[in-house]
């Protein structure tokens, strides 16, 4: 499989693809490595992946802080806000009866 700038026979490196706001979505080296960039809404970089297999996938809260990250390596970081009912609590915590009080 060629890359980008195999395919557009490019010579100059380092080759750079950015978006329409001048972020850089890809970027290629000389000798082949290359990784690309996808980016959500607010322009956070949500999945990465380069040329060797490497990649990691983002989600971000309102205040632009990662609450989700996974990585090719097996890694991931959870600090999604979880929801469970309060049958789902007691049995969690093998509790009975669970009350909550305001």
């Amino acid at each position: 499989m060629k890359t980008i700038a195999q395919q557009l026979n490019i010579k100059e490196f380092p080759f750079e693809i950015k978006d329409k706001n001048g972020r850089i979505i890809y970027y290629e080296f000389l000798d082949g490595f290359f990784a690309r960039y996808e980016r959500d809404k607010r322009g956070n970089v949500c999945f990465y992946e380069t040329s060797e297999g490497f990649s990691y996938t983002c989600e971000y809260d309102e205040n632009g802080y990662v609450r989700y990250f996974e990585n090719s390596n097996g890694e991931i970081r959870d600090k999604r806000v979880k929801e469970m009912t309060i049958a789902q609590i007691e049995n969690a915590l093998n509790i009975k009866n669970l009350k909550i009080v305001k």
